[in-house]
């Protein structure tokens, strides 16, 4: 199985149905109201899988994190580095601090943050590696991953940069880094499951 990146659509992040985040979306406009902000209603609906439109994003966390967690720490502080990849649900809106949810029926918390505070960190850590312009900007089925796995792979023979020192790290980077922005530009939700 393993721990996976997805998009949500409006059906699955309002849903009620046992795989459904309507209890995290009811508890996140719920402390929403609380803080004084506008509910997050505007999710849009999923669509049909076309590869490469850039409508979904699915990724998975397969690869070790040992550098990528090193990186972070050379370059971020530990509150970025726990916003950047301590989330558990993340948001296309501006927040001005993580929100903990407690979600009863999983007996866990869940941690959401804004895709706009998890951007700029990303974007420091790709210039930092000087992430190639060739990484995929979409990742609709897996596309990082099979990019790491292959492409990546024969590119880094020629373009060599920090980025190929470890192709875990970059790939961590990316998918961070990719994440923050499907995020925003299709204004859903992404969660980690």
């Amino acid at each position: 199985m393993g721990v996976y990146l997805v998009s949500v659509g409006a059906e699955e992040w309002f849903g009620d149905e046992e795989d459904g985040w309507g209890e995290v979306a009811s508890a996140l406009n719920a402390e929403l109201r609380r803080r004084g902000l506008p509910p997050y209603e505007d999710v849009p609906p999923e669509t049909d899988f076309a590869p490469g439109s850039g409508q979904a994003f699915e990724e998975k966390l397969t690869p070790s994190m040992t550098g990528f967690l090193a990186l972070c720490q050379t370059h971020l502080s530990r509150e970025e580095s726990e916003i950047l990849c301590g989330w558990t649900v993340l948001v296309p809106f501006s927040l001005d601090e993580e929100i903990w949810l407690s979600i009863e029926s999983d007996d866990h918390e869940s941690m959401v943050v804004g895709a706009p505070q998890v951007l700029p960190l990303a974007e420091k850590l790709a210039a930092a590696i000087d992430l190639p312009p060739e990484t995929p900007a979409t990742c609709d089925n897996l596309d990082l991953s099979m990019w790491f796995r292959h492409q990546a792979k024969e590119l880094a023979t020629t373009r060599t940069g920090p980025w190929t020192k470890d192709l875990n790290t970059a790939f961590y980077v990316s998918l961070f880094l990719r994440a923050a922005q499907h995020s925003i530009r299709r204004g859903c939700p992404i969660v980690c499951t």
